[in-house]
């Protein structure tokens, strides 16, 4: 006799639930509404990266001393080190040194592993080229002076939205000095310092 209320009462239940998981979705939408929009006006303004950014790598030939640590730790052994062992002094001698971008996953293994810190990340996140083979640089295209937003007089460096002040979300026109929102990572490994030489006097 009930038979016919229980495809209504299923039907009324898929149709709450399709309503909840509507407003949910719009929940996210009415969010962002009121969030204002922050357009980088992009080459004439550009974000300054984070601390722990990592851009293009830079090398100092004059540090390496052709361990190849780079070469071991490397998910795809990615650099390739070319060296000559010198007789006279006993030692490695370093010919060449390259890495291929275009394959490179940025990982920083080789950057966190060299003993004697010739290699590191910088700002740099413009490599796109016409042609492929030109990602892979040398030791030339490596070693030359890391490009800084805040240096380029032809650009106006913004600051990202963590790194702008409590309650501000337009980067434009914000001082270098104002503090932001957060705690820099100095900031937050202070303390623990103090508290370890705390702990062992």
């Amino acid at each position: 006799m009930f038979n016919f209320l229980k495809p209504v009462t299923d039907y009324a239940k898929q149709a709450l639930q399709s309503g909840r998981y509507i407003g949910q979705g719009l929940s996210v939408t009415f969010d962002h509404l009121n969030r204002r929009p922050i357009t980088v006006q992009y080459p004439y303004e550009k974000l300054i990266p984070s601390e722990r950014f990592r851009g293009r790598i830079h090398f100092e030939f004059d540090k390496c001393i052709s361990c190849e640590v780079c070469v071991r730790v490397c998910p795809i052994n990615l650099p390739v080190v070319d060296w000559e062992f010198n007789k006279e002094y006993k030692k490695k001698e370093l010919k060449h040194y390259s890495i291929d971008f275009g394959v490179c996953i940025f990982c920083g293994n080789c950057v966190e592993f060299c003993p004697t810190n010739c290699i590191s990340f910088t700002e740099e996140y413009e490599l796109c080229t016409y042609d492929r083979h030109e990602l892979n640089h040398d030791n030339v295209a490596m070693g030359r002076i890391p490009y800084k937003v805040t240096d380029d007089p032809m650009v106006t460096p913004l600051r990202e939205l963590v790194y702008l002040p409590k309650g501000v979300l337009d980067p434009h026109g914000v001082a270098d000095d104002v503090h932001r929102a957060g705690l820099m990572p100095s900031e937050i490994l202070q303390p623990a310092v103090e508290d370890t030489n705390d702990a062992s006097s």
